[in-house]
């Protein structure tokens, strides 16, 4: 089905995604352009009903002052402007906020009464889509998808599921540093379940020994990349005819390398860096959407809220939450508290309320007792933040009754720890991670 759409033009707003959010929220697609986009290239895009140019005249890059290029005025589409008052524009609005509800109002009567946009943006259109779109790109031919359990990965295998079938190749590397129970939730739901084509590979040992004595953040993060990157290889090697990568590329990953005003946030955790030897032709289905937005289209293809809504996870998974260098014990103190703060939010309600919350286990012990003697064992420490965009956060209130609750079990149920501390800290000038 062919979607109405609203271009918005990037003159260095912080609010752009907002903005594209809260068009979409109205049921109308919206997607974000380079301030320097031309009448031609604008003309060109598929079903533009209107442009918003979002921010002032004077925002610069490397010291030059941007603006859009005079023609887009003459183009033919209604446009408005929004904290640019030299717009060539009759629809003027001052700067907008991260106040969802204010932009709706604010541009609800230019999409709709202005621009005439048919609101026919939801996931039911948006899977039969890409389920069309899918078919016609990849045909009988199959798909290789390296399928971590993670929110973006699991709603890539099940779209690509329902579009090819047996088609869909799904390889889940287990390094060792996953949550209790996920890999085996990811065997459960896709293999046994959906039925889907899944290698499983278990590479813990392969890791962990890779990983030993490594206490430096980044360069575990570059040793477990590039390991799973090798792993994922030699996996890809062994099947025969492969000729598409799924990929789990959600829209903020384009938004953030994609526009000439915008910085990049972030290096994506992704199967990038394999051999030339081995490359294949992408599959994206996702391309187009927010976070919230791949949350429900994973409701749409049936799977679990439990899943769909899993807890955000950084790619080196619990690598980074074991700090320092990784020893197998703090692995399992981690992986056990974690899953009982996981247990005792959902029971509170908190899962729903809590953006991000989880353990952390510090590479340093501290003196307690224990059975009427000294110990000395590691703390835990509890993290747990609410946020809008994940560039600032606040720390999310805890009924004491709760904390007690979840402290208490985690010391008499997790071994070598012997104290539970809450990290109250915001960001800034804290990160959410600890690493």
């Amino acid at each position: 089905m062919k979607q109405d759409m609203i271009v918005i033009l990037d003159l260095g707003s912080h609010e752009n995604t907002v903005l594209a959010r809260a068009i979409r929220a109205l049921g109308v697609y919206s997607e974000i352009y380079p301030h320097d986009i031309t009448a031609a290239e604008l003309k060109a895009l598929p079903n533009v009903k209107g442009v918003i140019i979002n921010g002032g005249p004077n925002n610069v890059i490397d010291g030059v002052s941007i603006d859009v290029l005079p023609e887009i005025y003459e183009a033919g589409f209604p446009v408005m402007a929004a904290g640019h008052d030299k717009a060539l524009c009759e629809v003027k609005l001052p700067r907008f906020t991260d106040d969802v509800e204010a932009i709706k109002n604010a541009v609800k009567s230019f999409v709709f009464d202005t621009c005439k946009a048919e609101a026919n943006w939801n996931m039911t259109n948006f899977v039969n889509d890409q389920i069309e779109l899918i078919r016609r790109q990849v045909g009988d031919r199959k798909v290789l998808l390296a399928l971590s359990g993670g929110v973006d990965s699991s709603v890539v295998a099940a779209l690509l599921l329902k579009a090819i079938g047996d088609n869909l190749v799904c390889v889940h590397v287990n390094h060792g540093l996953m949550r209790k129970g996920e890999s085996e939730a990811v065997i459960e739901i896709f293999k046994n379940k959906l039925n889907a084509n899944l290698v499983y590979v278990d590479a813990t040992d392969r890791f962990l020994d890779k990983l030993a004595g490594v206490a430096d953040p980044e360069q575990k993060r570059k040793i477990i990349g590039g390991e799973f990157i090798r792993v994922f290889e030699e996996e890809a090697r062994k099947l025969d005819g492969i000729d598409f990568l799924g990929q789990g590329t959600i829209y903020p990953d384009i938004v953030e390398s994609g526009t000439k005003t915008a910085k990049m946030v972030k290096s994506h955790h992704n199967v990038g860096g394999l051999p030339e030897d081995l490359q294949f032709e992408l599959v994206e289905p996702l391309r187009q959407l927010f976070k919230d937005e791949v949350r429900a289209c994973g409701l749409e293809l049936g799977l679990p809220y439990e899943m769909v809504y899993r807890q955000p996870f950084p790619g080196p998974g619990l690598g980074v939450r074991c700090l320092g260098a990784i020893t197998r014990d703090r692995l399992e103190a981690v992986r056990e508290s974690d899953a009982i703060l996981q247990e005792e939010f959902r029971l509170a309600g908190l899962d729903k309320k809590v953006w991000q919350y989880f353990t952390v286990v510090p590479d340093f012990k501290s003196v307690g007792v224990r059975d009427n003697a000294r110990s000395f064992d590691w703390p835990v420490i509890i993290r747990a933040v609410n946020t809008v965009d994940a560039m600032t956060a606040t720390i999310e209130p805890v009924d004491w009754s709760v904390l007690m609750k979840i402290t208490d079990r985690i010391l008499k149920e997790v071994k070598n720890v012997n104290r539970v501390c809450y990290d109250m800290s915001p960001k800034p000038n804290s990160t959410i991670e600890w690493e």
